[in-house]
Parts: structure tokens; sequence; C-alpha cells
């Protein structure tokens, strides 16, 4: 199984597990942020050993998702992602997008508090 398929298939681990949650949006916003954050943590170690990484594209899908505050933390703390100009443009495009996303759900669809 390549790199980016088991990414994936944690992603859809991830969004059945929130779902079988009392709260699952909460639980996925948590699961979503330490998977990209691990993510990105398992790319730099990736890259310093020079073996397979994780696709750039699948960093920002995971990004878009719910997990840019997690990758914001993945960048920092690993330093990773913070020099690249063209990956930084999309990634911001997509936490744009994401917060878009989230505030247009929010403001349309009625839910009850957590």
């Amino acid at each position: 199984m390549t790199l980016n398929r088991f990414c994936y298939l944690l992603l859809i681990f991830a969004a059945l597990g929130s779902l079988l949650t009392s709260h699952p949006l909460a639980m996925w916003f948590l699961l979503i942020n330490v998977l990209t954050m691990s993510m990105y943590g398992a790319d730099k170690m990736a890259a310093r050993k020079g073996l397979r990484r994780v696709p750039e594209a699948t960093l920002l899908v995971f990004g878009a998702t719910g997990g840019w505050p997690g990758a914001i933390v993945g960048q920092q703390l690993f330093r990773h992602k913070t020099q690249k100009q063209p990956f930084k443009t999309y990634f911001f495009i997509s936490v744009v997008a994401s917060t878009a996303v989230m505030a247009a759900v929010y403001a349309f669809l009625p839910f009850s508090p957590l």
C-alpha cells in the first residue's frame, strides 16, 4: 500500500470514528488536526532520510478538511513546508476556503450546542 493511500485510509477511519461519538464534529476536528500534524512530522522525517514522501496535494487536502490548525502547528514544530512559496500560497487559499465553508455551514445549518 502506498503512503498516499494509507493517509487517505486514515482520513476515512477518522471520519467513521468521529461519527460514532456523541460529539462527531468536535471529534472530527480533534482527529483531523492530530493526523495532519503527524503527517507533517512523518513527511519531514521522510525528507531527511530520503524515503517516499507524502504528496503536497494530500497535505493540502488534510488541511482543507479542517486540519489547518494542526498543519500550522506541524509546520512550525517540525520546520517543514515553511519556505516553499507555491505550497504556502495554496495552503493559505485552502485555509480561507475551509474557514469560509465552516462559517457557511454554521450560519445556514441548525446545530444543537455541544
